[in-house]
């Protein structure tokens, strides 16, 4: 069977990465969460005290990017990667909603993006991976054999990020979700540098009422029909 790149994109909180670690952990392929990049770029920023009143220190972010290093490790317990930055394990530290809510402006950054995209496409520069994000099928992997395009109502997307922080012992509130998902859903969209949009050969995936396990049947046949061809 040969080996393919899948790409999946789509809106924030509609499941993406838990669609592509299970379909990776499938198919036997390398999982990268693209999104988790952005994160742990955030995640440094807010740290070094990067985020001013008046937006974002750009020059001190362009000096110190070469020094934000990250990298994915199996979690043979959980089953899936986690990530690390800079040697530190952040998996827990970059879903927090405050990093969430600096997420976007980071990632409307061209250098950032610049980078970040170098990265991935040396990591799936063999194919046999799957990789999600905003970007992947449009910018990273124009060429990907499988593309796929996630969305969900903004509704349904809030209460499955709730539900996912409250599962993790962390603090939640619907509302303030719901506004932050419908904030980015504009950010990514109307950003300059590599907005979000479906490619052209992307299959739609609209998951709002759909099951894991129904979404994993449907992932699994688009992949054996493509590889199959």
């Amino acid at each position: 069977m040969k080996k393919i790149t899948i790409a999946i994109d789509g809106h924030s909180s509609c499941g993406k990465s838990t669609m592509a670690k299970d379909l990776a952990r499938e198919v036997g392929y390398v999982y990268v969460d693209t999104g988790a990049m952005y994160r742990c770029v955030t995640l440094y920023a807010l740290r070094h005290g990067m985020f001013l009143a008046d937006g974002i220190d750009q020059e001190a972010l362009r000096r110190q990017l070469g020094d934000i290093h990250i990298s994915f490790r199996f979690n043979t317990e959980a089953g899936c990667p986690d990530t690390y930055l800079n040697g530190e394990l952040v998996e827990n530290d970059i879903r927090t909603m405050e990093v969430s809510s600096h997420v976007s402006p980071i990632a409307t950054l061209g250098f950032v993006r610049e980078a970040m995209v170098a990265q991935q496409q040396a990591m799936g520069r063999d194919k046999g991976v799957v990789m999600d994000g905003r970007d992947i099928g449009t910018v990273v992997f124009p060429d990907a054999e499988l593309k796929i395009f996630v969305t969900a109502s903004a509704e349904v997307r809030a209460r499955r990020r709730y539900d996912e922080l409250q599962a993790k012992g962390m603090p939640a509130d619907y509302a303030d979700i719901l506004k932050n998902v419908e904030e980015r859903d504009y950010i990514d969209s109307h950003r300059e540098v590599s907005p979000l949009r479906r490619a052209d050969d992307a299959i739609l995936l609209d998951n709002s009422n759909m099951t894991i396990a129904e979404q994993k049947a449907w992932l699994l046949q688009q992949f054996h029909r493509v590889t199959a061809e």
